[in-house]
């Protein structure tokens, strides 16, 4: 196919574009692209002509009409009517085209002093943005809007005047997202992927507002349209949430004057605020303009008073700006192609930075001896500079690492292949005007980096702003992990992290700290990895300060509430602002594992690591998660075992054991499992050490089927090979424990105290005794009837007998409960007594009769009795009568009339609401009641005396009685 293609340029740029391929997208379509790559390549192919005035300038009247006339005659059906107006014009004197000197040409582009910038489809953007917001952040549109805002900021870095226009396009599609009203009438939060585009928008509008060189009227025009956007109810808060604007009502705080609720004292601020507040904000003041124009601005020789505060000591610039304001500066400068100015900003802001960390640090030593007595402290920035919206520490150390890297082209080649390489970076000295230049940009990079990470900062409101503090800190962290630390960042490493250790309350790591601030897990994860090989004392110090989570610590203390929202944490509930806290005790634990992990081997660091373990970790699973880790690191399968870090994971089982005893947790017994394992690891010491004081570890039922039994069990004797005198002392300790638990809880631990006694004639009665005694009071019939049982196999049928009669008056078989779990005990009892003889037959039957009412097991009883004679399998020395028993004599007897009673009483309640279709089943039943009725002398009178009576009573049921009829006569 061949297309039309045509292009205008303007100084070097496609200002429009036209294709008659008719394809829209933002991008141009792949023929302008191809014109414009044959135009850059071939220039001397494409001919280049003056503008077209130049040359009809050239021509007399003559040519002119005869030009006219051509071009009119080649298109004149679209040209003769714009022709002819033009012409009646003209000729008209005070027509608006004679008002006018000269003529327009659309072949000699702009004069010099226009505005030049590219071509822009503006209807693409809009609907492309729309489309992608409709999505809502799925099959990657997420990844699509972002890589637009990428575009914006390419377009800056270009100083192509569109950027700011398709930002403006960009954010009218966000304001128009139908989703807005939505969230926004349901007092729901967004989801975070479109949270994180909003906060990106409002990153960039700070960005152009503070363009260095705009014009005023744009940048009036600009705030204006802010301004409206941010006056609209949709529009999405700095904080993310709609909810927030309400008073916070949850936390039942006194509504007094000093403690109005943070939400009403505080201005509504959307995610355009701070490009609005950047209205106050120029480039005029002259010390910034020397920053930022020279590599070699230092303090002159003879300072003015008021110049004493622009320098440091060693006379480098200072810019004393609030730090995320100066840093959105540097991120403008960057953005707008001016990274030399960016960089130097950055070092003013960094020596700045280190000045200010001096002073807090002297100032912190004279009130250090009064803040540690007191335990507490105020954070002096209530605005952490990690999580925050404009990003101040990632902005310095993009722009300080950008300046070292490495541009090698096969980094670029794997970027195209989505396989993304870790940058390379190499040192490149601060300018040569500082005094100390043997700093490095990189090494500058880590300190401001630790600086802004190490800042003691209060948790902030809200879901989403806590959320993005974790989130941004492990974009910093990613980060530093793509250095490679050679000597010098080491040193700055080390540096930095003892003036955080040291610092009083502007460091996250200093001694005191406030009870609502940050925790540092994650950060000192890192630091006490890049440090350990280098700097072991310093690394564990660090790690372990860092493992504190005061927030679950300290009570409030009345020096907390200066600011209105630390009044929060005295409300009972489980912090309910802290809305990370489950992230962040994770963080803890795994900052705990990576120093046991380190530790192995090293029993005094092992101590400390437990102890603060112990101190600070309030979260049982966590605590059984870390002595997990800590038992597999000292376990290992190909060589020998660490006893110090087993006994550090043993410890830790046991304060797990303590910390769920008495409340409800589904993995107990995978916990009561693991701290067997554990202590047979250890060896027969732990062992007995548990079983001794097994009431403050484990339930009587745990201890008895678990613990005690695992302990004395013939895997446990081989995997210590145990001699004798230590298989008895464990066995021992196993019986004792058995007689208290069993004493304890004897529904529960009863048969398990018998079958850990049984080697013990004296343990194994006392057992019986607990179990006889409890059997009177709260022991179900079937855990009777089991420990019956247990008692036969065993060889004690009396004894079981004596069981199953006591399990027999607390059972009751109601008349149609013919699948009841119990009868199988009943048979066997039946079954048992029997074997013993008359006498004890004759006793279980009345009990029989008493609590069973069921006819087709009462049968089956009374057949299995006059089967064989009783006393067959009785006790030695007992002689059986080796007769048969006779149903019509005691003690059969009362069973034979018992069963025959529950026959009629079932027929009875069967009837009364039988329906046809159990009308054959019914017939079978029947039967099965003639069998037991022919049993005595007189069985078949009685028998058919009963069918008589059914027919008297029922013979309005005509169908089933022509039934009965039939079979029974």
């Amino acid at each position: 196919m061949t297309y039309k293609v045509a292009i205008s340029f303007d100084r070097c740029k496609i200002t429009s574009v036209t294709c008659g391929c008719g394809n829209k997208d933002i991008f141009y379509c792949a023929h302008v692209v191809a014109l414009s790559l044959y135009r850059i390549r071939k220039p001397d192919q494409v001919k280049l002509r003056l503008p077209i005035s130049e040359t009809l300038f050239q021509m007399n009247r003559d040519q002119l009409q005869k030009f006219i006339q051509y071009l009119i005659t080649a298109h004149h059906t679209e040209v003769l009517p714009t022709a002819q107006k033009l012409a009646d014009e003209i000729l008209s004197s005070n027509s608006e085209i004679n008002q006018v000197n000269g003529a327009p040409d659309p072949t000699a582009g702009a004069s010099i002093d226009d505005e030049n910038c590219w071509h822009l489809d503006e209807e693409q953007v809009k609907e492309q943005v729309k489309l992608f917001l409709s999505q809502g952040g799925y099959y990657g549109s997420g990844k699509q809007l972002n890589s637009m805002f990428a575009k914006v900021r390419e377009m800056l870095r270009m100083r192509d005047s569109n950027g700011a226009r398709m930002l403006t396009l960009i954010t009218e599609q966000f304001m128009a997202d139908p989703r807005l009203t939505l969230w926004r009438q349901q007092g729901t939060s967004m989801t975070d992927k479109c949270r994180q585009l909003w906060d990106e928008l409002g990153a960039l509008w700070v960005c152009i507002i503070l363009n260095p060189h705009c014009k005023l009227e744009e940048k009036t025009s600009w705030l204006q349209q802010l301004q409206k956007w941010s006056d609209l109810d949709v529009c999405p808060l700095e904080d993310g949430n709609y909810g927030h604007e309400l008073p916070n009502i949850t936390n039942a705080l006194p509504q007094n004057a000093n403690h109005n609720p943070d939400s009403l004292s505080r201005p509504r601020r959307t995610v355009f605020t701070r490009a609005i507040e950047g209205r106050e904000l120029h480039w005029q003041d002259s010390h910034l303009q020397r920053i930022i124009s020279s590599d070699i601005y230092i303090a002159p020789a003879c300072q003015r008073e008021s110049e004493k505060l622009l320098f440091n000591s060693q006379g480098q610039p200072l810019w004393l700006e609030h730090v995320p304001t100066a840093c959105a500066r540097v991120d403008a400068l960057r953005s707008h192609g001016y990274p030399k100015e960016a960089l130097r900003l950055t070092v003013a802001i960094i020596n700045t930075l280190r000045l200010q960390q001096q002073r807090q640090l002297e100032i912190y030593k004279h009130q250090k001896k009064e803040l540690l007595q007191r335990g507490t402290t105020t954070i002096t920035n209530l605005e952490g500079w990690v999580g925050h919206p404009l990003d101040p520490i990632g902005c310095l150390f993009l722009t300080l690492t950008e300046a070292c890297r490495l541009n090698d082209d096969s980094y670029l080649e794997a970027s195209d292949i989505n396989e993304s390489r870790p940058p390379v970076y190499q040192h490149v000295p601060v300018a040569a005007g500082c005094p100390n230049s043997s700093e490095s940009f990189l090494s500058l990079a880590l300190e401001v980096a630790l600086m802004g990470m190490g800042q003691q900062r209060v948790m902030p409101e809200g879901l989403y702003a806590q959320d993005k503090v974790c989130r941004n800190e492990e974009q910093l962290l990613s980060r530093l992990q793509e250095l490679q630390l050679d000597d010098e960042l080491v040193q700055t490493l080390q540096k930095q992290c003892i003036l955080l250790l040291e610092g009083g309350p502007f460091s996250g790591l200093g001694e005191v700290i406030h009870r609502e601030s940050v925790p540092m897990h994650t950060f000192a994860k890192y630091l006490f990895s890049a440090l350990l090989p280098h700097d072991p004392d310093l690394s564990y110090k660090l790690a372990l300060r860092a493992m504190r989570l005061p927030v679950l610590e300290n009570s409030t203390s009345a020096g907390d509430t200066s600011h209105p929202h630390h009044m929060v944490s005295v409300v009972p509930s489980r912090y309910p602002r802290w809305f990370t806290l489950g992230h962040l005790e994770s963080q803890q634990c795994e900052l705990a594992s990576t120093m046991l992990t380190a530790a192995k081997g090293d029993t005094l660091r092992l101590r400390t690591i437990l102890e603060a373990i112990q101190k600070h970790i309030h979260s049982s699973s966590l605590i059984f998660k870390l002595a997990q880790d800590a038992f597999k690191i000292a376990t290992p399968t190909d060589s020998s075992t660490d006893s110090t870090l087993l006994n550090v994971a043993l410890e830790l089982g046991l304060q797990v054991m303590r910390m769920t005893l008495s409340t409800l947790n589904w993995r107990r017994r995978e916990m009561v499992r693991w701290l067997v394992t554990c202590a047979t690891e250890v060896g027969v010491r732990a062992l007995v050490s548990i079983l001794q004081s097994w009431y403050t570890l484990f339930t009587p039922t745990e201890a008895t089927s678990i613990v005690a039994a695992t302990a004395v069990s013939h895997t446990t004797i081989l995997r210590l090979s145990l001699d004798y005198p230590q298989r008895e002392e464990l066995a021992s300790c196993a019986r004792t424990l058995a007689l208290q638990c069993a004493m304890k809880d004897p529904q529960s631990c009863a048969l398990s105290a018998l079958t850990l006694c049984e080697k013990d004639h004296i343990a194994f009665e006392a057992a019986y005794q607990i179990a006889i005694d409890a059997a009177a009071g709260g022991m179900t019939h079937s855990q009777l009837f089991t420990i019956a049982r247990y008692m036969e196999l065993r060889g004690y049928p009396l004894r079981a007998f004596k069981l199953a009669s006591l399990a027999m008056s607390h059972l009751n078989l109601a008349y149609n409960q013919d699948t009841h779990p119990a009868i199988n005990d009943v048979l066997w009892a039946c079954a048992l007594s029997h074997s013993l003889g008359k006498n004890e037959l004759a006793a279980l039957i009345p009990l029989v009769v008493k609590s069973v009412h069921c006819a087709t097991v009462l049968s089956d009883i009374l057949r299995r009795c006059t089967v064989t004679a009783p006393g067959l399998a009785g006790i030695p020395g007992r002689r059986s009568s080796g007769k048969l028993m006779s149903t019509d004599k005691a003690p059969l007897r009362q069973l034979l009339d018992a069963t025959i009673n529950a026959y009629i009483n079932t027929t009875h309640s069967r009837l009364t609401h039988i329906s046809p279709r159990h009308y054959g089943e019914f017939i079978e039943f029947l039967s099965k009641a003639r069998e037991t009725f022919l049993l005595p002398q007189d069985g078949h009178l009685q028998f058919a005396q009963f069918i008589d009576n059914l027919k008297q009573i029922y013979k309005g049921k005509k169908k089933l009685m022509l039934l009965v009829r039939e079979r029974f006569g």
